[in-house]
């Protein structure tokens, strides 16, 4: 094959194609092949047809007519053969990654994939069909003839699966293209006769009917639909053909799979046909199709989205490895959310009957039985013994965040159903679950040794609550990572429809008065609903604080400390203290309650500062919940008009000054749960307080820190002290507290915490020395210059930069001074390097990140603090940066780059920096060039080409 490709110019045509006929011959001739022989002779002709391709010297059509031959031969060992020849030049052409390496350039490959996909690629798919056709026809099908319509089937799957490569497309964009993932089929205008008659439509609904139950076949032919739904492009001449093609696939698609039992193999293929006919299709096409085919389709998507909803919770409960429903689920919810999301086409109201199904489904899948089918089987209710659950288990709601955010979508189209229902769902298990904890204390209380506690019913209690808190979050409030939270425009709609039914001291009281039932209020049922569904939280909340006073902790569940405590933040985000000049109109109810200036608001800051401290108090050791509850009172004082209000609570200058002095509980919080509540401290110190409260406030909280932390490294003996437990603690917290310091920087205190921090910098470096051998503190020390330099870097003006940058290389110098040729002798010492190496490629490259992001000269935040510009330093970031690479260079072996993560970290640094400085590079060190150099050879071909790699290797841009 390779001396053909060689020797090309130089053959004849004439002997080329004989070349070609003698290799097919070849293999006709000998039926028992070994496979792999077969398939390399194959490969040989197909490579033979492709650099034959573009000067013509080979015609494609004569192969064709050969294999139809072959295929029409009715004998199913040389149609298998007829397919190996067909599958062997899709897989030439389909893709200069999988093609062979004969030599020539990515545009050849990219040329010859073009001239194939016009004109002979519709060729083999006429091919494939007819044999589809042949033996859809056919009765009954022996094995070997039911293999060969395999081969096929799989063949069809591939040409419909084509990545079509669009014309003029640059060599720099081929490879980006062809590597993505979901191809959706987007043939040339050439294809229109053949994909647009509807009779290819109907043959793949056909085969799969007839196939169905045959698992391995039955992938195939749904992906072939799926395929065919996703058609676009070019393709349709018009609108109108696009609106008849749809409404053909969906009668298709209606008549095979009403009325039937879907089988678990179809689950995931049927829910991507139809999510790939609700995301390719527009909207005005989707509504164009007939009222009642529309309706039917909507009804179908409903009927399925409950039913594999229903499967995807049994499929849990038995905790099977291939979980093809819950698969097939997210498919369906997700197509959900594409539909009910566009108000353009949809009048309002029109999905809120198919919402209520999806909605009641969801609820009724997590709750226990009676009212719910959870961990009900086939066989009846699943023992407790068959539940396992494993620590390392991803929480519900990570997990199922893209669940729980489709059916809180849902639940806010049909506000008027699913309010009331959780409301009442969540009231009366707070009812019982008082009740379950009362009748303990009372047992407990009559026979103290007794432990004959039966736990099943709290059990499913606790479940219960778990996801009706979990559902309530999510339809209430949406994540806004990056965003103005935002009152969910349903919701506050909702409420406002309905404001003139409510009473609004009656809310009121219902909301500040969590050790009440709600029903036992006069008025109850003129309360706000949205209002009422968070007092029934406040009150899954209150019984929980009550068993804590009660000692029955032991009976509490933690996940529902951590569900309260993560709903309480997630709404805090939203609704507590309202800034209503982002709203057109506003919920009077809310302004009420949660309004700036409000009783309300001041109420519930004190009810859910009063949570923080008890649940610190009690749940230390629980280091999720912990560091829940230290998240909610971040989100208390990371707004300035909350803080204002947090800060008037004595409950908040009891709590800075028990951390600041270390005393238990709180000295006993994991480090990450110190680092966020020494930044949720941090942030509330720049609350509005005069001079006099503000300078108290600091030396309770930062001189406390700086104190102790001197008086432990200025010890004469701290040499000696250093190893010791109670030292190394103490060094601990205060690293960690800096980090959480750092994490507190905002635009307004930027030039306050950077003085602060700048002093234990210079002294962190000390300790570097100090601590030279214990790789724990020294990732630590580490981490506080990466907080540091990534929250402020883009605030510093250039004197208080360079004093950074200063620091920053000192700490690389020593660091490099202290590990450069160290001996690695265990994977554990290697892989703590690995983790020094991958902090300080973060450090360098937000250092780098000064460059392209820099607010210092506009925002002016240093004015009053900075001293001067300093003179005559012209050093940019990249110089900084590129000396930190060329202290760190010498340390990076070639087995720390294959941790992936470092590598793709160290190559994203060297990316931004010949992105931003191309002429920074030839002026390098000749040693440093060399050694960057190297390791650039050494990630292309020894490391999997990650997306910088890939930059760099297409040149980037000119560094010469």
């Amino acid at each position: 094959m390779e001396a053909v490709v060689r020797e090309w110019i130089l053959l004849e045509k004439g002997s080329i194609e004989s070349l070609r006929t003698f290799l097919l011959t070849y293999v006709l001739q000998r039926p028992n092949l070994q496979k792999y022989v077969r398939e390399q002779i194959l490969l040989a002709v197909a490579v033979i047809v492709k650099r034959g391709s573009l000067d013509k010297s080979i015609d494609c059509k004569s192969i064709f007519h050969e294999v139809s031959q072959l295929i029409s031969s009715g004998n199913p060992t040389v149609q298998t053969l007829a397919c190996s020849i067909l599958t062997a030049l899709l897989s030439e052409f389909s893709s200069s990654s999988k093609t062979s390496n004969i030599g020539l350039s990515m545009e050849f490959h990219g040329n010859c994939k073009r001239v194939f996909q016009e004109e002979d690629l519709r060729q083999i798919f006429l091919l494939t069909v007819e044999v589809l056709q042949e033996f859809s026809r056919r009765e009954n099908l022996n094995a070997q003839m039911s293999s060969v319509f395999q081969r096929y089937l799989a063949l069809a799957n591939q040409v419909l699966s084509w990545n079509f490569l669009p014309p003029n497309l640059g060599r720099h964009y081929i490879a980006m293209f062809e590597s993505s993932q979901n191809v959706l089929l987007k043939p040339t205008e050439s294809w229109r006769d053949t994909l647009l008659d509807s009779r290819v439509m109907e043959l793949f609904f056909t085969v799969h009917r007839k196939i169905r139950e045959d698992s391995d076949m039955a992938q195939d032919s749904l992906q072939c639909l799926a395929q065919l739904a996703s058609l676009h492009g070019p393709i349709f001449p018009d609108e109108g053909s696009q609106v008849d093609y749809l409404a053909h696939f969906i009668e298709g698609l209606l008549n095979t799979i009403n009325g039937i039992e879907i089988e678990d193999s179809e689950a995931v293929g049927i829910s991507s046909i139809i999510s790939n006919l609700i995301t390719v299709f527009p909207r005005n096409v989707l509504t164009a199709i007939p009222n009642e085919l529309f309706s039917s389709f909507v009804n179908c998507l409903t009927h399925l989205t409950c039913s594999f909803g229903r499967s995807a919770a049994l499929e849990e409960v038995l905790d099977k490895d291939d979980m093809v429903y819950m698969e097939a689920y997210d498919k369906l919810l997700e197509s959900w959310l594409t539909l009910v999301q566009d108000d353009k086409h949809f009048h309002r109201g029109f999905f809120t009957q198919h919402a209520v199904q999806v909605f009641n489904s969801y609820i009724q899948c997590h709750l226990a039985a009676p009212d719910g089918t959870r961990n009900l089987t086939a066989n009846g209710v699943a023992s407790r013994e068959e539940e396992e659950i494993s620590e390392l288990q991803e929480d519900d709601r990570d997990q199922f965040s893209d669940q729980l955010a489709s059916v809180g979508m849902l639940g806010r189209i049909a506000a008027e159903h699913c309010i009331p229902l959780l409301t009442s769902l969540l009231e009366e298990r707070v009812t019982r679950l008082h009740g379950q904890l009362q009748r303990h204390q009372q047992q407990l209380l009559a026979s103290p040794g007794s432990s004959a506690i039966d736990n099943k019913t709290l059990d499913d209690l606790y479940e219960d609550i778990h996801w009706l808190i979990l559902v309530t979050g999510y339809l209430l409030a949406d994540d806004t990572q990056g965003e103005t939270p935002l009152i969910p425009p349903g919701i506050m709609e909702y409420s406002i429809k309905h404001s003139s039914e409510v009473d609004i001291n009656t809310t009121l009281q219902i909301l500040g008065s969590p050790g009440e039932k709600a029903s036992s209020i006069p008025g109850y049922n003129r309360t706000d609903s949205v209002i009422r569904l968070l007092s029934a939280v406040l009150r899954v909340s209150e019984v929980e604080s009550r068993a804590i006073r009660a000692d029955l902790t032991h009976l509490l569940s933690p996940q529902m400390g951590k569900d309260i405590v993560w709903f309480l933040k997630r709404w805090a985000k939203t609704y507590l203290l309202v800034n209503e000049k982002l709203y057109d109109q506003i919920s009077l109810p809310f302004s009420t309650a949660f309004g700036a200036d409000t009783e309300g608001s001041q109420w519930i800051i004190g009810y859910l500062l009063q949570k923080v401290i008890s649940n610190l108090s009690v749940w230390s050791s629980e280091q999720d919940l912990a560091n829940d509850t230290v998240q909610l009172l971040v989100t208390l004082v990371e707004r300035r008009e909350r803080a204002n209000l947090v800060i008037q609570c004595e409950n908040w200058w009891n709590l800075a000054k028990q951390f600041a002095s270390r005393s238990p509980p709180l000295n006993f919080l994991s480090s990450p749960v110190q680092r966020t509540l020494m930044k949720a401290l941090v942030l509330g110190g720049f609350a509005h307080m005069d001079t006099e409260t503000k300078q108290q406030y600091w030396t309770e909280v930062l001189q406390p820190l700086q104190q102790r932390f001197l008086r432990v490294i200025n010890q004469e003996n701290f040499q000696q002290m250093c190893q010791q437990e109670e030292v190394k603690q103490e060094i601990t917290a205060t690293l960690e507290a800096l980090c959480g310091i750092a994490e507190a920087t905002q635009i307004d205190n930027v030039a306050i915490l950077f003085n602060f921090l700048m002093d234990f910098l210079t002294n962190c470096i000390g300790l570097m020395e100090v601590y030279k051998n214990t790789p724990e503190t020294v990732n630590l020390i580490i981490e506080v210059f990466v907080e540091v330099a990534h929250k402020q870097i883009c605030y510093l003006g250039e004197s208080k930069a360079m004093n950074l940058y200063e620091a920053c290389l000192t700490l690389l110098q020593v660091y490099s001074k202290n590990n450069l040729g160290r001996q690695r002798i265990d994977v554990t010492a290697e892989e703590e390097q690995y983790q020094d190496l991958l902090l300080i490629m973060e450090l360098l490259t937000n250092l780098l990140s000064k460059e392209f992001i820099d607010f210092s000269d506009t925002d002016e935040v240093f004015r009053g603090h900075e001293p001067g510009q300093a003179a005559n330093r012209s050093v940019s970031a990249a110089d900084v940066v590129l000396y930190g690479v060329n202290l760190i260079l010498p340390l990076m072996s070639q087995d720390l780059l294959k941790f992936p993560t470092l590598c793709n970290q160290y190559y994203k640094l060297i990316t931004f920096i010949c992105e931003i400085f191309p002429e920074k590079i030839p002026q390098l060190p000749e040693d440093l060039f060399k050694s960057l150099m190297y390791s650039l050879e050494l990630g292309m071909t020894s490391y999997p080409l990650n997306e910088h790699l890939y930059y760099l290797s297409l040149g980037g841009k000119d560094l010469t």
